[in-house]
């Protein structure tokens, strides 16, 4: 399902192409692809529940104008899904101000949808970006997150 949804995102979605074909033509063409019918239709209501978040405020009550030293607290399944090198960059992005409290948690949400035995942080980053690209008013920390995925430092570091 992941590979459908870097698929998309980079043939589709990061090229800003424009989307104009309906549901059918697209799993045609991603059956084309190589893709099984299945994980197509998982990775298209995958991108669907990420739309729908837009219109809701999934930051949880109690999250709302705390202040940003206080921790998430993840749950267990979370913690399973979510190394502590994710759990670390999720936190580095929010302080470097990437992320906020309703994106942290859209991203939370949409990796714990994705059907996969295997995650790391390079997938992480993809989520983030696929997260950022979907919510309105998010274009330069979407800007951020491009350079902090895809710049390679030059020189060397120490």
């Amino acid at each position: 399902m992941f590979d459908i949804l870097m698929y998309l995102f980079e043939n589709f979605i990061h090229s800003e192409t424009e989307i104009r074909v309906d549901q059918d033509e697209l799993t045609e063409e991603l059956v084309r692809a190589g893709f099984h019918h299945d994980e197509i239709y998982k990775a298209l209501a995958w991108l669907e529940k990420l739309a729908a978040l837009q219109e809701t405020d999934i930051t949880p009550y109690f999250c709302k104008g705390i202040s940003t030293s206080l921790s998430r607290i993840y749950t267990h399944e979370e913690q399973m899904r979510l190394d502590v090198e994710c759990r670390g960059f999720l936190l580095f992005l929010e302080q470097v101000g990437v992320l906020d409290a309703s994106t942290r948690e859209m991203v939370i949400d949409r990796v714990m949808e994705i059907d996969s035995t295997e995650f790391c942080l390079e997938d992480l980053k993809w989520v983030v970006l696929m997260v950022l690209f979907n919510v309105p008013g998010k274009e330069k920390a979407y800007a951020q997150m491009e350079d902090l995925l895809f710049d390679e430092p030059d020189g060397v570091l120490h």
